[in-house]
C-alpha cells in the first residue's frame, strides 16, 4: 500500500516525522532514538542498538520498514520507520527518563488517528493547525483543503470508471496540468525550484484555484459523458484542463499578470521575510 504524505508530530517541543502506511502510523526511528537517548549522533546510536536488539533475539530488520521522509534539506530519503508495536520494544532498550512519557504520547497519537477515521472533521482541523504552524494564511489553507477534497472526488470518479491506479492517474493528472498551466507537474516543480516537495503546498491562491477548476471540470465532464476506461477519461481530462487553461489565459489578459509563478513556500530569503511580518 502506498503511504500518504509524511507529517510531523511534536513531543516535548521536538519534531518526529511520521507517515500513514498499511493502515497505521509509522514513525522515524532516528527521530525517536535521538530524543530518548539524547545522543549527539543518533544514527550511530541506532546502528549499535540494532546490533544489540538482534543479539537479544529481536529480529529488528523484519520489523523496520524503509519509507521516504523529508530530511532537513527538504529532500525525501529512505528512512528507518517502525509502527507503535515495534517502537515499544525499541524504547525498552533505551535507558531514558523520557521513556514512559513517550509511551503515553505514542499511544495518544495512535488514538487520535482512530478518532480521525471516525470523524474526518478532526483530521481537517489538525491539517489546518499543521499548515498554520508552517506560516500559511487561513485563506490559503481553506483553498488547499478544498482542493484536496476536489482531487479525492476526481480520483474516486476515475476508480468507478475503470481507470487503473497510479500510472494512469499520473498520466491523466499530467493532461489536466499541461492544459491548465502549459506545464506537466514535473515541469511545474522544476519551474518553482522544488525537488520532492508537494507541488500544491507551494502554489499561491490563483494557482490553487485553477488547479481546482481543472480537476472539478474533469469530474463533471466524465460524469456527463459517462466516460469509461482510460482513453475516454483522458479526453475528459484534456477538456477539463483546457477549461481551466482558457480561464487562466483570459485572466492574464485582463490583469496583465501571469498566474504561474516560481514563488514557493520554502525557506528562501523572501519567505523568511514573509514569516517575520506575520
Amino acid at each position: 500500500m502506498k503511504p500518504i504524505p509524511a507529517q510531523l508530530s511534536v513531543f516535548e517541543g521536538q519534531h518526529i516525522r511520521k507517515i500513514w502506511y498499511n493502515e497505521e502510523w509509522y514513525f522515524s526511528v532516528i527521530d525517536i532514538v535521538g530524543i530518548l537517548s539524547e545522543s549527539s549522533n543518533a544514527r550511530r546510536y541506532w546502528s549499535d542498538l540494532k546490533i544489540n536488539l538482534k543479539e537479544e533475539g529481536f529480529e529488528v530488520y523484519e520489523k523496520i520498514v524503509q519509507l521516504k521522509l523529508s530530511a532537513e534539506d527538504g529532500k525525501s530519503r529512505e528512512t528507518d520507520c517502525a509502527n507503535t508495536e515495534t517502537l515499544f520494544r525499541i524504547i525498552q532498550s533505551i535507558p531514558s527518563p523520557k521513556a514512559e512519557p513517550f509511551k503515553l504520547w505514542l499511544a495518544k497519537v495512535g488514538y487520535e488517528r482512530v478518532e480521525e477515521i471516525e470523524d474526518p472533521e478532526l483530521a481537517q482541523k489538525r491539517m489546518r493547525e499543521l499548515y498554520k504552524a508552517k506560516g500559511y494564511s487561513d485563506i490559503w489553507i481553506e483553498k488547499r483543503i478544498r482542493g484536496i477534497a476536489i482531487r479525492d472526488e476526481l480520483t474516486d470518479e476515475w476508480k468507478k470508471r475503470d481507470v487503473g491506479k497510479e500510472r494512469e492517474y499520473a498520466i491523466l493528472t499530467t493532461e489536466i496540468s499541461n492544459a491548465a498551466f502549459g506545464m506537466t507537474p514535473n515541469q511545474y516543480k522544476e519551474f518553482k525550484g522544488l525537488k520532492k516537495e508537494n507541488l500544491r503546498d507551494h502554489m499561491n491562491d490563483l494557482e490553487l484555484i485553477f488547479s481546482m477548476l481543472g480537476e472539478r471540470a474533469t469530474t463533471e465532464i466524465a460524469r456527463s459523458k459517462d466516460a469509461q476506461g482510460f482513453v475516454e477519461n483522458k479526453d475528459a481530462a484534456l477538456k477539463g484542463g483546457t477549461i481551466a487553461g482558457d480561464a487562466r489565459k483570459r485572466l492574464e489578459v485582463e490583469t496583465g499578470k501571469i498566474v504561474t509563478t516560481p514563488e514557493n513556500f520554502l525557506d528562501t530569503p523572501e519567505n523568511e521575510k514573509r514569516k517575520k511580518l506575520k
